[in-house]
């Protein structure tokens, strides 16, 4: 069972950086305009920004290739853009949109991607941690060496469906990084009011998974705790327990106010613990790019979003014979 890893000296190139800060910068601005639409009224039902989490899933996908999947919670406007969807798709499906990815039927929480291998966007907490040890079975089944990343929080960790996931998946070697995006607050309770165990990855000791505690402010980190999860699962040595610690800027919700925390605690990880900053240090102390390079790549963003805003804006919306649609009957 691994410890947490020290600070990486990954040697990355200066495209791979500022492809990383490309990444984050979209998830960021994304999100801002979601919670600015979200409080226009343009945004029904909840909301869960991924403010300050960036570094988890753009790391993560750095070590994916095609035909590996991904599977998360509700907190997915920022998985659904790493892996390559489409910033319009998902603004049009916020606002409940014809354009959305799922005809603006499935709203934040539930949106999916046959070609990118993006499987939701669950809203029952931990309703996606067996689901994903599903997709991992047909790889294995189909005799591929794709793995599935499924996603989850530390709340959703003291779900008992997570421990009988582990069992099944230990016990059938099945190719699964199992990503626990611990932001440290659940929905509104600190780890350390709501969970006894000091660290959650240790838990998959009792089935004998390995697995590992990552600073998830870091995309060079997670990036290089994937590679090594990614690798054990390839291998056919069965799953992989990956916790990243992060932090979420905002509420768990865009109705929560968050008073369970101070302010200077939230100011002081955005200070001094940002993983976009992180990488623009790195990237203008290395002379890998000027100031100028990287407000091109912010107006580049920028665009983009705003587009997604009005692409969303101006597409209808749903048709009333689609609530007949896309149904068991």
């Amino acid at each position: 069972m691994a410890a947490k890893k020290p600070a990486p000296q990954a040697n990355v190139s200066k495209e791979e950086l500022l492809g990383y800060y490309r990444d984050m910068l979209l998830i960021r601005r994304f999100e801002e305009k979601a919670g600015q639409l979200y409080g226009m009224g343009l945004i029904g039902g909840f909301c869960h920004l991924y403010i300050g989490q960036e570094a988890v899933v753009v790391g993560l996908e750095a070590t994916a290739k095609e035909g590996d999947k991904r599977i998360t919670s509700y907190r997915d406007h920022g998985h659904m853009l790493a892996c390559g969807m489409e910033a319009n798709g998902v603004m049009a499906e916020l606002t409940g949109r014809e354009g959305g990815y799922s005809k603006g039927k499935g709203g934040s929480m539930h949106m999916f991607s046959k070609e990118k291998h993006f499987y939701g966007g669950h809203g029952i907490v931990a309703a996606q941690v067996p689901l994903g040890a599903g997709l991992a079975f047909a790889d294995k089944y189909n005799g591929t060496d794709n793995v599935t990343f499924t996603y989850f929080g530390d709340g959703a960790a003291n779900q008992g469906q997570v421990y009988e996931t582990y069992n099944m998946a230990q016990l059938w070697d099945l190719p699964v990084v199992f990503v626990i995006e611990n932001n440290q607050y659940a929905m509104g309770t600190s780890v350390a009011r709501s969970t006894k165990s000091p660290s959650l990855f240790e838990r998959g000791k009792a089935y004998g998974i390995a697995g590992e505690e990552v600073d998830g402010m870091s995309v060079l980190a997670v990036k290089e705790a994937g590679e090594r999860a990614v690798a054990h699962c390839r291998a056919g040595k069965g799953p992989y327990i990956l916790e990243v610690k992060t932090y979420r800027y905002r509420g768990h919700s865009m109705s929560d106010p968050a008073k369970y925390r101070t302010r200077e605690e939230v100011q002081k990880m955005r200070e001094e613990r940002d993983p976009i900053e992180g990488i623009r240090s790195m990237l203008l102390t290395g002379n890998h790019a000027t100031e100028e390079d990287l407000k091109a790549i912010d107006k580049e963003i920028k665009d983009v979003v705003n587009a997604s805003a009005e692409f969303a804006k101006e597409s209808p919306e749903p048709a009333l014979e689609e609530l007949w649609t896309d149904i068991y009957a």
